[in-house]
């Protein structure tokens, strides 16, 4: 395997042709079909237990890629259900449906044309973490052999519709107010899985979709993921054809983006305030929820504290990474949780990032409030993020991150200290994130302000903080 293969517990990506190949590949679907079919699994023990759904997105090596994974699968043992080019949501919701010993998507996301990956899904629908994802990098490192009698395939085609529905049918989502509406939506599914699934969404709902790159053929034009800086072409096409709202979704829908009616892109970390506002609020943005958990990570804007907040909600932080979040969501029975990179997860379905929830939840706020996206934002508190990076002395490079840590502590003494990930300082209206970077030898600083002066303010005494331990 290349060495610059990007290994984590819950998969592994990495460039095409480089560090990903057909046998790179067909080696880690044998490491984790043979983690599916060990013993002790508990509950991998109900249902289809020797069962991997297999899914992709619209990358041009997903289809090589996904009969590598079907053949190293298949020859340790497993059987396979194949349910074609569909979004990362829709294949963690197929192993819940199959009762399946777990899952793979094929997809590296927001990641540029060249790479591709592999993502693990347990049996309960949600990435890989901790001594599982361990387990199937020691078996890859091993090497697995085919053994025994080869599983079989079968396929669903069912996949996509059957996670419609169950979007169409979420507790809170108003429909008919939605269709009442005939919102005008501006989507661009940047050539990935989401074009056609996002398209139907929408139009079940009543809305008008005037779209661009909708085709799912893996070509993306332009930077693929949904920030602010890539959706120039949406904002214009939201301009030109008066839209009532812009969507952009990442190439295996997870995430979703939002651009106002005016074309101005508002940032993903609107995306779960605003979701947060339609599960929980109410028209007048009364407390009526009784006490409810919000989760999110430590990078998540405080726009959702704000709307949490105004809820009458508790937010709840984890390290980053979605599957934290996720575990966190069950662990405390959170209403709503998410990621600020515009990643909603709503447990009233799974317990992943979903964008056509997103979608729907967006609608719903939009319906029931009669607001524009303009003016839901320009309601609430703003704030600017500012990120930067430090070098890690010799000292600090040594001896571990504590120095630097208890600087920043006797500078700011008056802060929340959270230290789950890293040394997160945080006050009502702002925060500063410090912690060491996992790929590179520096130390990652990023703040959070009502102005961009404040938050550079943090992030410079806590460079000079870092330097100087």
């Amino acid at each position: 395997m290349s060495d610059t293969l990007m290994v984590g517990v819950s998969g592994v990506r990495g460039i095409v042709g480089k560090d990903l190949t057909d046998d790179v590949v067909a080696r880690w679907a044998r490491a984790f079909g043979t983690w599916v079919l060990e013993d002790g699994k508990g509950e991998r023990g109900k249902g289809k237990r020797g069962s991997v759904v297999v899914g992709r997105d619209a990358r041009a090596s997903g289809p090589a890629f996904a009969a590598a994974v079907t053949t190293g699968l298949t020859s340790v043992g497993c059987d396979v259900i194949d349910i074609g080019l569909v979004p990362t949501p829709t294949v963690q919701l197929a192993v819940e449906h199959h009762h399946a010993g777990g899952g793979i998507a094929i997809t590296a996301s927001h990641n540029p044309i060249e790479w591709n990956a592999l993502k693990f899904i347990g049996s309960d629908g949600i990435f890989l973490d901790g001594p599982d994802g361990k387990r199937v990098q020691e078996l890859a490192r091993e090497g697995v052999e085919g053994r025994g009698k080869a599983g079989k395939v079968t396929t669903d085609e069912d996949a996509v519709a059957r996670h419609l529905d169950s979007v169409l049918r979420l507790p809170g989502l108003d429909v008919a107010r939605i269709r009442e509406r005939r919102f005008h939506v501006a989507l661009d599914a940047v050539r990935g899985a989401g074009g056609p699934v996002m398209r139907t969404l929408l139009e079940r709902l009543g809305c008008r979709v005037t779209g661009i790159n909708l085709e799912a053929d893996g070509r993306f034009p332009r930077a693929p993921e949904p920030v602010p800086e890539n959706l120039g072409e949406l904002a214009a096409l939201v301009r030109r054809a008066g839209a009532d709202v812009g969507i952009a979704v990442d190439p295996d829908v997870d995430r979703l983006a939002i651009v106002d009616e005016t074309g101005a892109p508002i940032g993903e970390d609107y995306t779960l305030a605003f979701a947060v506002r339609a599960v929980l609020g109410t028209r007048e943005g009364g407390r009526g929820t009784g006490s409810a958990t919000v989760v999110c990570n430590l990078s998540t804007s405080l726009v959702v504290e704000d709307a949490a907040r105004e809820c009458g909600a508790e937010v709840v932080r984890t390290p980053v990474g979605e599957v934290h979040v996720a575990r966190a969501i069950l662990r405390l029975g959170a209403v709503i949780g998410g990621e600020g990179n515009g990643g909603v997860m709503y447990p009233a379905l799974h317990a992943g990032r979903d964008a056509p929830v997103a979608a729907a939840l967006l609608l719903t706020l939009l319906a029931r409030d009669g607001k524009r996206v303009s003016q839901l934002v320009s309601a609430a508190p703003r704030y600017v993020i500012v990120k930067a990076k430090a070098e890690r002395g010799a000292r600090n490079a040594e001896q571990g991150m504590d120095g630097v840590y208890a600087a920043l502590r006797r500078r700011f003494p008056d802060a929340t200290v959270d230290t789950q990930d890293g040394l997160r300082l945080a006050w009502r209206d702002r925060w500063l994130h410090v912690r060491p970077s996992n790929t590179e030898p520096i130390i990652r600083l990023i703040a959070e302000a009502p102005s961009a002066a404040a938050a550079q303010d943090l992030v410079d005494e806590g460079r000079r903080l870092c330097a100087a331990s």
